[in-house]
Formats: structure tokens, C-alpha cells, sequence
């Protein structure tokens, strides 16, 4: 995905800017969500997907492997649920 972006786009000048484009795919996908609209919020929550793996990889970080060491955190924890599909770990 990174090299495919970076041949479209060019080469990232700061990587904030990945960060503000993908806050800008978030609210697209918040509206395609408001909407339920199934096909679109699969496209926003790809744009999302791809541009967090590109800003990881101007870091030299493996997203996936950092979402394993999290999952591995996350799952020591002691979690209190909101009661909404959402919770805070105590």
C-alpha cells in the first residue's frame, strides 16, 4: 500500500499529513455509519486502514505486529465495560 501511495502521491513531506487526511476518512466514515451505509463504510474504513499503515511505516513500525503487542497488552488488563460496545481498562 505504502509504495502504490507514495508512486501516486509522491513521497510524504511530513507525516502529519497522513494523520489530518485520515481524521478527514474518520469523519466520511461517521457519516457513512449515521447512514448505515454498508458500501461506504467499507471504503472509508479502508482509507482509513491504508492511510495508518502508511503513517507507520514512515516510522519503520509493522502495524500488524504492533496490533499484536497491543492485543497482548490490552488483554492483561482489567477492562470496565460503558455498557455501549465501548469500555476503559481500570
Amino acid at each position: 500500500m505504502s509504495d502504490w501511495a507514495e508512486a501516486t502521491f509522491g513521497p510524504v513531506q511530513d507525516p502529519k499529513a497522513l494523520w489530518n487526511r485520515a481524521l478527514l476518512e474518520m469523519q466520511e466514515l461517521g457519516e457513512a455509519v449515521d447512514h448505515q451505509d454498508l458500501s461506504e463504510i467499507g471504503k472509508e474504513a479502508a482509507d482509513v486502514m491504508i492511510l495508518l499503515y502508511r503513517l507507520a511505516s514512515q516510522f519503520d513500525l509493522d502495524l500488524d505486529a504492533e496490533l499484536d503487542a497491543k492485543m497482548a497488552i490490552n488483554r492483561s488488563r482489567t477492562w470496565s465495560s460503558k455498557g455501549d460496545g465501548t469500555g476503559s481498562h481500570i
